[in-house]
Formats: C-alpha cells, structure tokens, sequence
C-alpha cells in the first residue's frame, strides 16, 4: 500500500511539472540585429491604453504600471532611433460609419459602446488633438518627427486591415522588434500575423500590457503565447542592448 501511494504522489508531482518542464524545453531561435532589416514597431500608443484619462485604464491600468509600459516604449522608440532603425506606428482609429458594423466580438463591442479610439472622420483632424485617440503626449515628438511611419489603421487587431505590412516590405524589413498595446489583443494579432507573413518578431514584453480582472489575466495569456510562437520574447533592457549592439540573441 504505502509503494502504491509513493507510486502515486510521485505521478502527480510529475504530471503538474509537465507543462512547466514543457516551456523550459522550448527552443529560444532569438533575432539578429541586421541594419537595414529590422525595425521597432509599435501598436496603438494612444490615450485611450495608456493614458489614466483613457476609456480602459480601470481594465489595463494596473498592468500598465505594474510593467512600466509607458516609459518602456518611450525608451524604445528613442534607442530605435539613435540606432538608426526605423520605426513604425500601426495605430487604431474608428470613425462615424464604422459604427455602423452589425456584428463584432467581445472586445469589439465594448470598443465601440465606450467610444474607443473614436475620430470625427477619416479625413479631419477636428477633435483628434488630446483625445482618446490620439497619441498620448510624451511620444508625440517621437512619432511626429517626420520620419515615423504611421500606417493605415487597423480595426480589430491585427495588420490584415492596414497597410504595416506594405511598409515593411517596402523599406525591406524582415525582422520587427514588437511593442505596444495591448498585449492579448492588438500585440499578439500584429505577432501572428507578421509570423506569417515570413517575418522574424521578437516581442518586448515589458512594453507592452493587457486587460486584467479578477478571473481574466490578458497579460499572462498573451506572455504565454509570446514564448510560443515569437522568434524570442525581451525585456526593454534586452531589447536596447540589442539595437544599440547591433546584436541580439536570446
């Protein structure tokens, strides 16, 4: 009896190491630095994610300051910059006839009922400047420096709907460096898409952060699915010592 239960205990440890012995195994392909070739992009640096004013700060603003989101990209948008990498903003806007959508997902509905990412039109600048759309202020001499590329918006969450691929392909980009908000949402779509797309992304997941509830934690699942399906996952400092080297690794 008492080998049958050491037999047992000792199963039961093993099968709930599993999955962490599973992720350790996991390889870590990392992202070489290539001038010419890599570039930082960043999703939704707006009001609306990361300013305390925002439409979601009760849902990602623990998150946000938890993981020091705001100064993180800041800081990569800077060192991309003084290395000479160009940077890329994929950003998301609604306009008036996009409410007229009949259909959409969870998120998508709570979007559009809270006025997310709202503008007056495609065409007009007319109460975008320090709304929830626009960008939050500490980046706007970054992304407005006239060498920033802004894409067409995005409206779920990932790049299928704007042109950030073109981009990339135009200026001969393969290989991104990814930040931005929110993690489980704009961030993973963009990741999986440009995985697809023959791209090599390495996410930063510090610069970026996600929706957490007392039964949902975006983050953790987003973080989760980084390690599986990105080249490799960062920190900022990883991520600066990287574009400053002109290196990169694991």
């Amino acid at each position: 009896m008492n080998r049958f239960i050491g037999l047992s205990t000792r199963l039961l440890i093993g099968l709930t190491l599993l999955p962490a012995l599973a992720m350790a195994q996991l390889p870590d392909p990392g992202l070489t630095i290539d001038p010419g070739r890599t570039a930082l992009v960043i999703t939704d640096p707006q009001n609306d994610f990361l300013s305390p004013e925002g439409v979601t700060w009760g849902l990602v603003g623990a998150s946000v300051e938890a993981n020091g989101t705001v100064g993180n990209i800041e800081t990569l948008m800077k060192t991309a910059k003084s290395s000479g990498m160009d940077v890329f903003i994929s950003p998301h806007y609604y306009y008036p006839t996009d409410h007229g959508w009949k259909f959409g997902g969870a998120v998508e509905t709570m979007m559009h009922s809270i006025n997310m990412f709202d503008r007056q039109g495609a065409l007009t600048l007319s109460g975008f400047e320090g709304s929830g759309a626009d960008w939050l202020e500490v980046y706007k001499p970054l992304i407005n420096d006239g060498k920033t590329v802004v894409a067409s918006p995005h409206k779920v969450y990932g790049p299928e709907t704007n042109d950030l691929v073109l981009q990339l392909r135009k200026r001969g980009i393969d290989k991104v460096i990814l930040g931005g908000m929110s993690a489980n949402l704009c961030v993973e779509a963009h990741m999986r898409e440009l995985l697809e797309q023959g791209f090599e992304v390495a996410v930063v997941k510090d610069a970026t952060a996600a929706a957490q509830t007392p039964d949902i934690d975006g983050y953790a699942a987003a973080v989760t699915n980084f390690r599986f399906l990105a080249s490799t996952v960062w920190t900022t400092e990883q991520a600066k010592t990287a574009m400053t080297t002109g290196s990169g690794g694991h």
